[in-house]
């Protein structure tokens, strides 16, 4: 009899040499090998290493999970949760604070326990969630496509407004938190990074969110002008862009610790909740602070979309977003509660 974790063990190294000599494909036999006594192994039960979801599984608030498949680096969906199957609220936020939707989650339940099982959510980027709205809420991820359409939008408040302008967002965009820029560096920062005008030293490399659809790369960027004038920015964002020095991401809350972890990268401006999440969930991540002067604050709000199928529940999302409850889980993560106007 082959043991479970042996069984596991041994398809992920066939997944893993598939993959590397571009010749992957898979089975069902492969994937399910059909010797007596054989239970699936999911990734809950693994150490994923630096892999997502670091969660684990438990950022998933359906009831009924049925057959759980998840295999690290090959099939691995962990900024989608829920059942997109009829779900009584779908969320979609900017993918920045995903370590606070599974508590946030609860909480909520606990005080609508009509949509226990029935909430989905999407923590994507928020550049990437508007178009998804704007396709009608389609999305498409590896071989798989699905339709959602969303009954929030949150993201940060430029952005709201934005798509609030384009129509796909009905109005008032609601701010209910804040929060400000760290640099993320591998735990022991072996780079030495100590200040922002050190990412533009020669040599030193570099994960940044990309401007291009997500909104903190315009805070990033006028942080950097702050420390070190539009010659940083065009350091950080042109000149190692074009020498490599500068990997752009398309997930930053995921790929940038994921890319300090691996040891493609010494540092990454990303907000300081992120670094705190990944201390606080055991990752080899720490942070430098970035002084008051030369710092950026994001204002994060939301908004119910046009033609949103469950106006009622989102309208009850939306106000416990402002809730004590909810300001009491941001406040865990380093979020401060929305009180007025703010530098954005």
């Amino acid at each position: 009899m082959i043991s479970v974790d042996k069984g596991f063990k041994a398809t992920t190294v066939i997944l893993r040499r598939a993959i590397a000599s571009s010749l992957l494909v898979i089975t069902v036999g492969v994937l399910a090998p059909s010797f007596s006594g054989f239970t699936p192994v999911y990734a809950a039960d693994q150490d994923l290493g630096v892999y997502p979801p670091w969660s684990h599984g438990e950022n998933n608030p359906v009831e009924s999970r049925g057959l759980e498949f998840t295999v690290p680096e090959v099939d691995n969906l962990p900024d989608f949760h829920g059942n997109p199957i009829n779900p009584r609220l779908s969320i979609f936020v900017g993918g920045n604070y995903f370590f606070a939707m599974a508590p946030l989650v609860q909480a909520f339940e606990k005080k609508h326990p009509e949509l226990k099982g029935k909430v989905y959510y999407e923590t994507i980027p928020p550049g990437l969630l508007a178009e998804q709205i704007k396709h009608g809420g389609i999305i498409t991820v590896g071989n798989m496509t699905w339709s959602v359409r969303a009954d929030v939008y949150a993201a940060g408040l430029r952005r709201i407004d934005s798509t609030i302008k384009d129509g796909y967002v009905t109005g008032p965009a609601i701010p209910y938190v804040t929060n400000t820029l760290a640099i993320m560096v591998p735990k022991g920062n072996p780079a030495q990074i100590a200040t922002l005008n050190d990412l533009g030293k020669p040599g030193v490399r570099l994960v940044m969110p990309n401007p291009a659809f997500e909104g903190i790369g315009r805070q990033i960027k006028n942080s950097l002008a702050k420390a070190g004038g539009e010659e940083l920015v065009r350091a950080v964002y042109e000149t190692k862009v074009k020498n490599g020095e500068t990997l752009l991401t398309h997930i930053h809350h995921r790929q940038s610790p994921l890319y300090l972890m691996q040891g493609k990268a010494d540092a990454g401006i990303t907000w300081q909740s992120e670094a705190i999440f990944q201390e606080q969930a055991g990752n080899p991540i720490g942070y430098v602070t970035i002084p008051d002067d030369q710092n950026a604050t994001g204002i994060y709000a939301v908004a119910m979309v046009k033609g949103a199928p469950h106006r009622a529940a989102g309208k009850k999302w939306i106000k416990f977003l402002q809730s004590p409850e909810a300001q009491e889980i941001f406040g865990h993560f380093g979020f401060k509660p929305y009180q007025g106007a703010v530098p954005q």
